[in-house]
């Protein structure tokens, strides 16, 4: 994370400059800022990893099981409906099927209230809360949504996962069952991943993103030592 690392160095070096040069209020703003930057640093470190000591850090390997739930149920709920299943039917003539247009469709608000959620909920919330709670995540929203549906898209072009839904599809005796079916394949699949695929997953979704909280930090803690400078 580049920007972590900049932002970081930067503070260092304002604070550092103050201190050699005895300009006390760009000391303060190279303190502050290096306060806010480091505790953003370290909250974000804390979301994919466990820290000795720190209660509730690693909330994300953690609760990967919440995780989990929450994309067996929006697949079921979202993609896997007796309507689009119909629909697939009526398609069935077509030499394969593609779900990429449904998946761009789909509202996934429900997989990041989740997310939001399963973070809020754990010990880490109340260290977010102080840089803004829930809203401070409010920017990941949309390239979380949009890393979500390709990761959905490029599993259900898997040669396998199309083949087994092809043939499905392709037996009208069967239909009844082809939902269950497809929920167990989820499920299956789900049961193989572990905690540690799971922090990769959302760390690929989000983690560079994050790096603009140290950034902001680091700028409003500046600003903060900067206002404060005038209060000695």
């Amino acid at each position: 994370m580049r920007k972590s690392f900049f932002t970081n160095l930067i503070s260092l070096i304002i604070l550092l400059a103050g201190y050699w040069l005895h300009i006390d209020w760009l000391t303060l703003i190279g303190l502050f800022a290096l306060s806010g930057a480091l505790t953003n640093w370290l909250a974000i470190h804390m979301l994919f990893e466990k820290v000795p000591g720190l209660v509730g850090s690693g909330v994300i390997p953690n609760r990967f099981e919440a995780f989990k739930e929450a994309i067996r149920d929006m697949m079921m709920a979202q993609f896997f409906t007796q309507e689009n299943i119909d629909r697939f039917v009526s398609q069935s003539t077509q030499p394969s099927v593609h779900l990429a247009p449904v998946i761009e469709k789909v509202d996934l608000t429900v997989a990041y209230d989740r997310l939001v959620e399963v973070i809020m909920d754990s010990s880490f919330g109340s260290m977010l809360g102080m840089f803004g709670g829930a809203n401070a995540l409010t920017p990941l929203k949309d390239p979380f949504m949009t890393n979500m549906k390709s990761a959905l898209i490029e599993i259900t072009e898997q040669e396998q996962f199309k083949t087994l839904l092809q043939t499905e599809i392709d037996q009208p005796e069967v239909m009844a069952d082809i939902r269950g079916k497809i929920e167990t394949i989820i499920e299956v699949r789900l049961a193989e991943l572990t905690p540690q695929l799971v922090k990769e997953m959302v760390q690929t979704m989000i983690k560079n993103h994050l790096g603009w909280l140290v950034v902001w930090g680091g700028v409003f803690g500046g600003l903060i030592g900067f206002g404060s400078s005038f209060l000695l």
